[in-house]
């Protein structure tokens, strides 16, 4: 009988911290979401600077922490193998990398940025594209990628009048990562051109630290562009959280800090986002 009487009291006690937790989660989650009445604020200063919002707001901006690279370093004879096979290239020294070569491609290295060209596409004529659509591109890029970085995606398009150029970026427990990026110029002659910038992860911090609410973000957002859009209205049509590394990667050895920014796209300019730091919320171009 006490025993029967105990499990009931253990219960009870388990359903009240349930409740207890719940409502601490709920708090916790209003205290970092912004409300209807402030996205609706937003929206109206926004149209009132002849802005136009045409995709949805984010809504949370829950404290993060920062994020730890390494500097730009990569392998050399992976690379040998991802963009020559087993070919006897030529290896040429410069001032602040070196060059690879053999035949059509050239690889060179420049203080951490890679860039890789051949004119008659990686693979050769066999990667030849008969008909040259986004999907093409898309699929072909995309294997390329996963076969060598499999935790980089597609985040960008570009379309030409004959070329796609595809932009993949590093994704790290769900964030993506700006400024660790992999760039493919596509055509009918398949990859002709590969550029890239990328450090290794090293880990987050242990803090979180505040981050400025989106509506706050727009509002810098506005500040910035609002006069250019009494001349030529402006479209935002897509805002995201990412992190990104504002000083450079020389030395391989060292440890380099990437912050939380927002990435805000307007039409027309899709390619190139307003950065607006997170933490201090300034934005950096």
């Amino acid at each position: 009988m006490e025993w029967e009487r105990a499990k009931t009291y253990i219960l009870l006690f388990f359903v009240l911290l349930n409740l207890f937790l719940g409502g601490l989660l709920l708090m916790e989650r209003r205290r970092y979401s912004i409300t209807p009445e402030r996205e609706q604020a937003i929206v109206t200063i926004m149209y009132r600077n002849n802005i136009t919002m045409d995709t949805r707001i984010q809504r949370r901006f829950t404290p993060m922490r920062i994020m730890y690279v390494s500097g730009f370093y990569y392998n050399e004879q992976d690379l040998r193998e991802i963009f020559f096979g087993d070919a006897r290239v030529v290896r040429m020294s410069t001032q602040r990398g070196y060059v690879l070569s053999y035949e059509q491609g050239r690889l060179e290295i420049d203080h951490g940025f890679i860039s890789y060209d051949n004119p008659m596409g990686h693979g050769g004529e066999d990667a030849w594209l008969t008909n040259l659509s986004q999907n093409v591109a898309e699929s072909l890029a995309d294997n390329f990628v996963q076969a060598h970085w499999t935790d980089f995606i597609l985040d960008d398009i570009v379309e030409g009048p004959d070329w796609f150029n595809l932009t993949f970026r590093q994704v790290y427990r769900g964030y993506m990562i700006h400024t660790n990026f992999i760039e493919i110029l596509v055509t009918e002659r398949g990859i002709i051109r590969v550029e890239m910038q990328f450090g290794q992860v090293l880990g987050m911090g242990s803090e979180r630290h505040m981050i400025a609410a989106p509506d706050e973000v727009l509002l810098t957002f506005v500040q910035r562009v609002r006069l250019h859009a009494m001349v030529s209205p402006v479209s935002v049509i897509h805002m995201d959280l990412v992190y990104l590394q504002e000083e450079g990667s020389p030395d391989p050895e060292g440890r380099y800090l990437l912050e939380p920014f927002y990435r805000v796209f307007i039409y027309g300019n899709e390619g190139n986002p307003f950065l607006i730091n997170a933490v201090t919320n300034e934005i950096i171009n």
